[in-house]
């Protein structure tokens, strides 16, 4: 591959998602990270095991090696602020979600690289996912009819060492912010925007001040509902993370065992990850009525395997080359920040939040 055709990346922040970047970037084309910045004395040994230059902070970074575009990968709050360092210097970035604390704070990061001209992509990575891309293909194609429902399961347990950073246990963090916002996007990227929800929460079994559990439950705008229960203390394998093989750091659940998500429409259904499609059979002058009376067939759709973090960061090169618009940017980010901080409102006042 030519050298002109691959976009070197910087790294901001070295923790676990900073390390599935570079084992992303690692089987990308296109890319190549070419340093990482972080004064952490973790991030020195994770540059020296990846073999890539280190620096203390991300103006460092910017300053030492230039990079074409930088993946900004720190906590929440600091995702702005680093991100407007690169945006003036005219560098791409690839924003981890949620792209930042606030829905203002984001809205205006979106305005200012769209002034700049500037890409942002925002690392809502199941996007890249084949499964999830051939879902959105499904129902676009009207192969379920007129969608009526949703309903996804993310019901999972995390240990109780997770919870050993206290901020963890903070109004920060938690399921809704940190795994819920996974559901949103999915909603929206696969089903429609949404429309109005309600909300319930729950710190019942660990105490703490932020949720262990919570329900919503969703109206969109094609007109269909959509339900997701939500829970970090439940003893099941319910959940995108342990049924998708995404990510093998978690014990994986074959898909035809614990499906997670369902979508139900006026012509057939859909399973995910396992992607089955459930259909009646079209038989023409079949004198049975269509109905509960009649057998559902069911098969699995094919589709390719990928790695969705190779994939982003194949994306991201060729966002930052300008050959690809980004899949997910500030403002459509924005919005999946939207929907999912207005599930800790709804619970908070017990009332509906409507959506523009």
């Amino acid at each position: 591959m030519s050298t002109q055709l691959v976009s070197r990346i910087g790294l901001i922040g070295a923790g676990a998602i900073g390390r599935a970047h570079l084992v992303g970037a690692a089987g990308a084309e296109g890319v190549a990270i070419v340093g990482i910045g972080d004064p952490s004395p973790a991030s020195q040994a994770l540059a020296a095991e990846f073999n890539v230059p280190w620096f203390s902070d991300h103006r460092a970074l910017l300053e030492g090696v230039k990079p074409d575009g930088a993946i900004i990968a720190t906590p929440n709050a600091l995702h702005v602020p680093i991100a407007l360092d690169f945006i003036v210097e005219r560098k791409a970035v690839l924003i981890e979600k949620p792209i930042t604390d606030t829905v203002e704070v984001g809205l205006r990061l979106a305005h200012i690289a769209r002034t700049a001209d500037v890409p942002v992509l925002v690392g809502h990575h199941r996007r890249h996912n084949p499964i999830v891309r051939a879902a959105r293909t499904i129902v676009q194609e009207g192969k379920l009819g007129t969608l009526v429902s949703a309903s996804v399961l993310a019901t999972f347990l995390k240990p109780d060492s997770y919870y050993a950073q206290a901020w963890r246990r903070t109004l920060g963090a938690g399921p809704v912010l940190t795994n819920l916002i996974h559901e949103i996007d999915l909603l929206r990227f696969v089903c429609g925007e949404v429309e109005s929800l309600q909300a319930v929460t729950s710190n019942a079994v660990r105490g703490f001040e932020v949720e262990d559990t919570a329900a919503v439950l969703l109206r969109l705008k094609n007109g269909a509902v959509a339900t997701i229960t939500l829970s970090d203390t439940a003893a099941a394998p319910w959940a995108w993370d342990l049924t998708s093989g995404e990510n093998l750091a978690f014990a994986q659940v074959a898909s035809s065992m614990a499906d997670s998500h369902f979508l139900s429409g006026t012509e057939g259904s859909l399973t995910l990850p396992g992607l089955r499609l459930w259909r009646y059979a079209q038989t023409p002058g079949d004198p049975v009525e269509r109905g509960w009376a009649k057998p559902l067939g069911n098969a699995a759709q094919p589709v390719g395997a990928c790695n969705p973090y190779i994939e982003q960061m194949r994306h991201f090169g060729a966002v930052i080359r300008r050959e690809e618009q980004p899949i997910v940017d500030a403002f459509d980010a924005s919005r999946t920040l939207e929907v999912t901080l207005a599930v800790r409102e709804a619970a908070r006042t017990g009332r509906a939040v409507g959506f523009g």
